[in-house]
């Protein structure tokens, strides 16, 4: 099972980066959830996929009890969800307003820049 997480952990690995570089916003935009994903699921199966007992420690206990689940992986996995949902959602507030402001989601229509004009009118010297 091991096995065939890591082949659909690099599907997802290649499929991000391939949209990724791609020229649309929107493209960019799944790119980066699918590399969240991708991430995640990374996490999950360096966490081993054994079924064990929850890491629960009685009181009088110093260590984990033998056989019991490692809690890390999944405190990992929880952090990278938040931090991956915060950041798709200020790419997606960032992407909807250039889109409102150049009227394009075409990265390379975007680096063409309007020169500034002056606010201030010439002296009449």
């Amino acid at each position: 099972m091991e096995a065939v997480l890591a082949v659909v952990v690099g599907i997802f690995f290649a499929a991000a980066i391939y949209l990724i570089l791609s020229k649309y916003i929107v493209r960019i935009l799944l790119g980066v959830a699918i590399l969240g994903n991708a991430v995640n699921l990374l996490l999950f199966t360096s966490g081993r996929l054994t079924r064990e007992v929850p890491p629960i420690i009685a009181e009088g206990i110093d260590a984990l009890p033998a056989g019991a689940a490692n809690p890390l992986p999944q405190a990992l996995i929880l952090t990278a969800i938040v931090i991956s949902f915060s950041f798709f959602a200020f790419l997606l507030v960032l992407t909807y307003r250039a889109y409102q402001d150049l009227k394009t989601d075409n990265t390379d229509d975007m680096r063409i820049a309007e020169p500034i004009k002056d606010p201030l009118p010439p002296l009449g010297y």
